[in-house]
């Protein structure tokens, strides 16, 4: 099958699995806005976060090495995944001897040790399907990826629905919600792939598990230094201000996920045509004209929704969550840049430079954090906005140039910073303006300039999709 018809079927089929999912978290703002105050919502997306980061930490992102080497051909699978659940056992018994400490920690109005249970149950669960998760894509079972995107979505609804309507549990309920849909996805995986099959209690090549620790391990801090650019600000802003500062810039947080919806189910078919192609004479051109398609979609998408981001707040959250619209724009931007990013570690996940992909994200995290410090106590939320904005440049440009070493992509540069300038433009003229018909007629005319430029891609990446979507319905 010719590469780009490839890509474009395995992103076809992880959008039917995952974009339904994707679409589930903005459908769902609505109900939980209405069901919990803005601390709740607030105290809730902490309790989710910190799970998020420990996950890496405890199971030493195994899932990823489950990806990459069961991506390998010649790779003995049962080994692979026998690693991966060896290593997420052994993780989760150290992890039990933190309880306590973990317990003690307190930010602001928000204390920890209130959700200590409910943190371990989603780290074991989570962490379990994520590993899980991967492998079976690595395996190249991308439809029963899919699938089980469709029925953790239908588990998801169903299970906060019931647990924040009906039961009233409310930060307990949105989490046990999480927690319950992770469980059935596990559940399936193991019935449709037979995944213990995959799992041996006898000896494994000792060579096998330590590449595998050796290629996730400096994942582990990546991932950490990740959640630093992305999640680390909303514990700021609770320690700087307090849990309902937090709960409004949450849900902004949320309305760019318009874009991550789409990139995410891309770089899912993304880093396996990515790991394919590798070994091509000209993977370079691969590279670069994917990534020009990519980014122009991505700068188009993100230039109507700052257009459009006040109208989706006022639909999407409760009315005591509307001021959240405010960091939207700015959060648009920082999202447009994390998704570049995400494209050049498709370089790192192909080389299996992890480190490299480590120290890039190190100079963001430092940036991130610095710039927390200064800008949220004397301009609030929105400092912290403009700081993962910045984060994602230092990352981007530090990937830029080190990746050069693998892989000569040839990027447009001025393109790519007037793109950024119109998204600056846009944010400037919607945060000083507000509102109004000069404000929208201004902002339509920049949108415009934006799908004008890239007008090429977008109908390169329309082409492509729909020439591919056709040919399913025949």
């Amino acid at each position: 099958m010719d590469k780009y018809k490839k890509l474009a079927t395995n992103t076809l089929i992880f959008a039917i699995g995952t974009f339904s999912s994707k679409v589930l978290s903005f459908l769902l703002m609505p109900f939980v806005t209405r069901m919990m105050q803005t601390g709740e919502y607030g105290a809730a997306d902490l309790v989710q976060q910190t799970a998020n980061v420990l996950i890496p930490i405890v199971f030493l992102q195994i899932n990823s090495a489950a990806l990459r080497f069961a991506l390998d051909k010649a790779a003995d699978k049962r080994g692979v995944f026998t690693v991966g659940v060896r290593t997420t056992i052994q993780g989760f018994i150290v992890f039990l001897l933190f309880a306590y400490p973990l317990s003690k920690i307190t930010i602001n109005d928000f204390k920890l040790g209130d959700y200590i249970i409910l943190i371990y149950v989603f780290v074991l669960v989570s962490g379990t399907r994520q590993l899980c998760q991967q492998f079976v894509r690595g395996m190249g079972h991308v439809k029963t990826f899919a699938i089980d995107g469709i029925i953790a979505t239908a588990t998801t609804l169903l299970f906060t629905i019931l647990f924040l309507g009906p039961f009233k549990w409310g930060v307990t309920g949105y989490i046990v919600a999480i927690i319950a849909s992770d469980a059935c996805s596990i559940v399936f995986f193991f019935i449709t792939q037979k995944l213990w099959r995959y799992v041996s209690f006898g000896k494994i090549e000792k060579k096998l598990k330590r590449d595998m620790l050796k290629y996730s391990v400096p994942l582990m801090p990546t991932i950490i230094l990740w959640w630093v650019i992305n999640v680390s600000d909303r514990y700021m802003v609770t320690g700087f201000i307090d849990s309902s500062a937090n709960g409004l810039y949450t849900a902004a947080s949320k309305i760019p996920n318009f874009i991550i919806m789409f990139s995410s189910i891309f770089i899912d078919a993304w880093q396996l045509s990515a790991v394919d192609e590798y070994e091509s004479e000209d993977k370079a051109d691969f590279f670069t004209k994917v990534f020009r398609v990519y980014s122009g979609g991505i700068f188009a998408a993100a230039s109507m929704l700052i257009l459009l981001c006040q109208f989706f707040t006022k639909i999407l959250v409760s009315k005591a969550f509307y001021d959240s619209w405010q960091y939207v724009p700015i959060l648009v931007m920082a999202t447009s840049m994390s998704c570049l990013v995400n494209f050049l570690a498709s370089v790192y996940m192909a080389e299996k430079k992890s480190v490299m992909a480590m120290v890039t994200a190190l100079s963001g995290a430092a940036t991130n954090v610095v710039l927390n410090l200064i800008l949220i106590p004397r301009i609030g939320a929105v400092g912290a906005a403009v700081a993962t904005v910045i984060s994602f440049i230092v990352v981007f440009a530090s990937r830029g140039l080190n990746t050069r070493r693998y892989i000569k992509i040839k990027f447009n540069t001025p393109l790519l910073a007037a793109e950024f300038a119109v998204l600056a433009a846009q944010c400037a003229v919607m945060l000083i303006m507000k509102t109004g018909v000069v404000m929208y007629a201004i902002e339509a005319a920049l949108v415009l300039a934006m799908v004008l430029v890239n007008i090429k891609p977008i109908k390169e990446l329309a082409g492509l999709i729909l020439t591919k979507f056709l040919k399913k319905k025949r």
